[in-house]
Order: C-alpha cells, then sequence, then structure tokens
C-alpha cells in the first residue's frame, strides 16, 4: 500500500496527524515516527492527550498528512491506531525521545496505525488518486 515514494516522504518530513470526535477536530505535528517494515506507521506519545481521547471516542479513526514543501509532493494516509504501552517500538521511542529532552521527558507508548487508503496530495492530473 506505501509505494516507495510514499515512503521516502514519510522517512524524510514531519507528519501531520488528524483525528476527530464530538465534531471537533485535532490536528498534531509528529515528530517522534518511523514506518515499519510491514508498512505499519508508528508514533511515539509524548504529548498525544487529546489525541488519545479522539482514538478512544472514534473506534481508532486516523490521518496522517505528508508532503514535501518544495515539490508539494504530498500524501495523505488514512487508518486505524492501535494504542500500546509496552514492547520494542515502545522502548525505541523512550530511549529517542529521553536522549533528546535529556531526561526531562519520556514516550508513554506508542501508536501503532494500520493504513488503509493512501490518497495522492500533490498538484497535478495525481490529485485525489487512491493508490
Amino acid at each position: 500500500m506505501l509505494n516507495e515514494n510514499v515512503k521516502k516522504l514519510l522517512a524524510e518530513s514531519m507528519w501531520d496527524m488528524a483525528t476527530c470526535a464530538d465534531n471537533e477536530p485535532n490536528v498534531v505535528p509528529v515528530a517522534f515516527k518511523d514506518v515499519t517494515e510491514d508498512g505499519k506507521l508508528v508514533v511515539g506519545d509524548v504529548f498525544l492527550e487529546t489525541t488519545l481521547n479522539n482514538l478512544k471516542a472514534n473506534g481508532g479513526r486516523i490521518a496522517i498528512s505528508v508532503y514535501d514543501a518544495k515539490s508539494l509532493e504530498g500524501y495523505q494516509i488514512k487508518g486505524v491506531a492501535e494504542y500500546v504501552t509496552e514492547g520494542a517500538v515502545v522502548d525505541t521511542f523512550k530511549a529517542m525521545v529521553e536522549k533528546m529532552f535529556n531526561g526531562a521527558a519520556t514516550a508513554k507508548g506508542a501508536l501503532v496505525i494500520t493504513p488503509e487508503k493512501v490518497i495522492v496530495t500533490t498538484p497535478g492530473s495525481d490529485n485525489k488518486k487512491v493508490l
């Protein structure tokens, strides 16, 4: 589902992560993130309180937007998130966050997002195309 262009952009760019509950949308920038070998998106939970509450209220529905501000290449990824509090992915994010914040913050868990749809947001003839 995630082709090489999408994976490359996900690896090189910040993500905007959107959730919604009670008709109140919420979008946050994501810096602690990765793509797994099997094509899942993972996000470290440092400050995701509203996001987690929204996911509980909406059955885990989530969207990620990623784009290159110079080339305007972009994609929207829609899927379902599961929250985990232990395991290798959480350990990795804990180490990453603690190093960046010199021990002043840590990751409490991680979102594991299973993509269901990838939509091109790049301007042009492929805009809105589902990959």
